[in-house]
């Protein structure tokens, strides 16, 4: 698992929606999420993850701070919404326009596809599952997340 180098941030910012996803606790159940980047004043990113929980009809959104491990042009960052915990985030894909992303966790078993549209054609959707798969990703694992209207 190889971040992306040439990393952006400023281009990254802004809202994604989750078009897939490995299923977790934290987000089980949960449709039309989304994540949301801006930079806080401390050089470090805020990370904003909202999604629809249609048993309890409520909206979850949890509010993190993300920091790369190293230089930020390599699109490698700890991601923590509780405390002192982090977690691995690392963008392995992101196309030219910033418009499509595979995101992977610490290890294999976290897996997103995001993208700034909350709709993505079959097509490009087979084509970057092909890619996550070939990165190791167990694709059977990934489901697509309902986005709505």
């Amino acid at each position: 698992m190889q971040p992306i180098t040439a990393f952006d941030l400023n281009r990254y910012l802004g809202k994604w929606y989750e078009i897939a996803r490995i299923d977790h606790s934290f987000e089980r159940g949960l449709v039309q999420t989304s994540a949301e980047y801006s930079r806080n004043d401390d050089g470090t990113v805020q990370v904003k993850n909202r999604g629809y929980n249609p048993e309890k009809a409520t909206w979850k959104e949890s509010i993190g701070k993300a920091k790369f491990l190293g230089a930020p042009t390599t699109a490698a960052l700890k991601v923590s919404f509780f405390g002192p915990f982090y977690g691995g985030y690392n963008v392995v894909y992101l196309d030219e326009s910033y418009e499509n992303a595979l995101v992977i966790g610490s290890n294999l078993d976290y897996f997103w596809l995001l993208s700034r549209s909350p709709a993505m054609d079959a097509e490009k959707y087979n084509a970057l599952m092909m890619k996550a798969g070939a990165m190791g990703v167990d694709v059977s694992k990934v489901l697509k997340v309902p986005q709505g209207k």
